[in-house]
């Protein structure tokens, strides 16, 4: 099999058994190739020297080590794969070591700020003046930062909700996330209410006929997530936010944060936003580092924490 081919396959492998999506794979694609390049073409047979050699390459080029890890996993999926195919009798990358990162804590909103930007999105859904397809956009806003909030999704599951959400009753709704796998989250009365009167004026919109609650003119049929991105930074100026402190990703940090300071589980959380290992939501473990300690401090009899 060409060298070729066995990116191909190993894409393949990714996307049938593991539910990898489009853009993972292009991402995979993407590094693999560059590596294969820089080895001269041989990818498949490079030595353990060959990689660490490649790995230095990338630091003395500057790049980040974020891009560096994330170069680094995909190699080592790729001779994973090789191996566990008997494509190759052992893995080159085992002995190599990844960079070291601090893992950097989300950027979220206080409570306050969130109330604001919600608020000011509530203030122009209800504007008397507003008619047609411009009250049809406002209340989409609304709806969309009232779900996200409310529900923590991914901003490509919020844009991508069916249709048939609009029609159901029930307190909670099915999500389809990364890897097509689904789950149930709760969306509470006031996402519910902004959502119905967005659908209201949802036949104002243009693909308001297909299957998607908020239909756009992208090739999916629904509202891009640069789309939504745009607009909440829009919404963040309105709402005297600077918009480099806002996108869809902080308010789902928000949520979540919002939701351990106010004394959920964590594993609560982690069912709630998707994430398949717990280690993904311990980047919040901050949050209740912080209220543990502010616990002890007021209510143990002993405690000496808050004294000078």
């Amino acid at each position: 099999m060409s060298e070729a081919g066995r990116i191909e396959a190993f894409l393949e492998m990714m996307a049938v058994e593991r539910g990898a999506s489009e853009n993972t794979l292009a991402a995979y694609r993407r590094d693999l190739e560059h590596v294969r390049e820089a080895l001269g073409g041989a990818l498949s047979g490079a030595t353990t020297d060959a990689i660490r050699d490649y790995m230095t390459g990338l630091d003395v080029q500057g790049f980040a080590a974020s891009s560096r890890q994330r170069r680094l996993s995909s190699l080592r999926q790729f001779f994973k794969f090789l191996y566990a195919e008997d494509m190759r009798g052992d893995d080159p990358t085992s002995p190599i070591e990844g960079s070291r990162k601090e893992r950097s804590l989300p950027k979220i909103l206080s409570e306050a700020e969130v109330d604001r930007l919600i608020g000011e999105a509530e203030a122009s859904a209800g504007d008397p003046e507003l008619r047609g397809a411009a009250l049809a956009r406002a209340r989409r806003m609304h709806a969309l930062v009232e779900i996200l909030y409310a529900t923590g999704l991914r901003v490509s599951e919020l844009v991508a909700l069916p249709r048939a959400v609009l029609r159901s009753r029930n307190r909670l709704i099915v999500v389809r996330g990364k890897g097509n796998k689904e789950r149930m989250v709760p969306i509470g009365e006031r996402a519910r209410d902004a959502m119905d009167a967005f659908g209201a004026s949802l036949k104002e919109l243009p693909g308001a006929d297909g299957a998607w609650l908020f239909p756009g003119l992208s090739e999916s049929g629904h509202m891009s997530r640069q789309a939504f991105a745009r607009d909440l930074k829009s919404l963040a100026v309105r709402a005297g936010i600077l918009p480099s402190r806002v996108s869809p990703h902080v308010l789902r940090h928000a949520f979540a944060s919002h939701l351990l300071q106010n004394g959920a589980d964590l594993r609560a959380v982690q069912e709630l936003l998707g994430h398949a290992d717990i280690g993904t939501t311990q980047i919040y473990t901050h949050v209740l580092e912080e209220r543990l300690l502010a616990l002890v401090t007021d209510h143990h009899p002993l405690s000496d924490l808050g004294r000078e």
